[in-house]
């Protein structure tokens, strides 16, 4: 039997002995570490969520999941090196909506093909935004601030965290779907934006909720609405913009697991059944809602067809408001 194996597995092409033995490997457990490359500094709301789960992932892996920070440049640097690699499972990225969602259609001369350079492994966990105003602006609701806004047009200015991010974007939709003309001020980080807007700098932004929790309990900010289809869990009193009569406005932060194209399927599993694992414990549950993030854990197909709608809709964003990177 031993003859007959090694003779069909050298009659077989390379690639296809590498597949094979990649998937037999990564069935049973990773060979080696596996690396987990967060497009964020260390402390980032990514980079917490990548620690979260590691440590579970771990666990069900029998080897160490690495956390390697690379951030810059909307996160393509990241996701080029991951790109890059070699396709064995053993090195993994968690990707977000700006590097895999809004980053494909902004920067036109990619290293890399963000469909098909990579393999989809799970969505791990999404967040509305928040639309956020200083609570000195004399507006208490999302008819009143477009009202406020109407009135004064190009008067206001309305905050995010760059050019190009997804609180940039999501403020463009935002002024496209509500017909206001706000001038947008792009800051370098969300913080020094926040910082502006609580000191009545800048009039609004559209930023993720963990990142405005602090200034919103404070009373330095007022929340006006949520982003998503539904009421945040972390602001159930705040009503969605889509409640507020902007009918079929969305934008959503997420956060996914993606790794080099020709992983081999059995590995992409193994690697989607862990993590799902580690979503499910109590103790990430738990640290997922203190960040105000619902975790996921969906399939590689489904989590496929999610990024190829994110993508198609920043790109029609990014076309209409003519955005551009400097």
């Amino acid at each position: 039997m031993r003859r007959t194996v090694l003779k069909t597995l050298l009659a077989a092409p390379a690639a296809l002995v590498l597949a094979l033995a990649s998937s037999v490997v990564l069935a049973q457990a990773p060979s080696k570490p596996v690396r987990l490359v967060v497009p964020a500094p260390a402390g980032d709301g990514s980079d917490v969520l990548a620690r979260a789960i590691a440590q579970e992932m771990s666990a069900g892996l029998g080897q160490p999941v690495l956390i390697e920070n690379r951030p810059g440049a909307g996160g393509s640097i990241a996701s080029d090196m991951v790109a890059k690699a070699a396709p064995d499972g053993h090195t993994l990225i968690l990707g977000n909506g700006s590097s895999h969602g809004v980053t494909p259609s902004l920067y036109p001369r990619l290293p890399y093909d963000t469909l098909k350079d990579f393999a989809p492994i799970t969505l791990v966990a999404t967040a509305p935004n928040v639309l956020v105003v200083s609570a000195s602006l004399p507006v208490g609701n999302v008819r009143e601030f477009i009202a406020h806004a109407k009135a004064r047009p190009g008067q206001l200015h309305i905050a995010s965290g760059g050019n190009g991010s997804l609180s940039h974007l999501s403020a463009e939709l935002f002024k496209s779907m509500a017909g206001v003309d706000l001038v947008h001020v792009p800051y370098k980080g969300a913080a020094p934006g926040l910082t502006d807007l609580a000191a009545g700098q800048v009039a609004a932004m559209i930023i993720n909720i963990p990142s405005a929790q602090g200034l919103l309990k404070s009373g330095r900010l007022k929340a006006l609405a949520t982003t998503g289809q539904q009421r945040a869990a972390a602001l159930p009193e705040v009503p969605t913009l889509d409640e507020s009569g902007l009918k079929g406005y969305e934008t959503t932060s997420w956060f996914a697991l993606l790794a080099p194209a020709r992983t081999p399927a059995a590995a992409i599993d193994r690697l989607q059944g862990e993590t799902a694992k580690a979503l499910a414990t109590p103790a990430v549950r738990e640290r997922l809602a203190t960040m105000g993030l619902t975790p996921v854990g969906n399939t590689p197909a489904q989590f496929d067809a999610f990024m190829r709608a994110e993508i198609a809709k920043y790109a029609k964003v990014i076309k209409d408001a003519g955005v551009k990177i400097d």
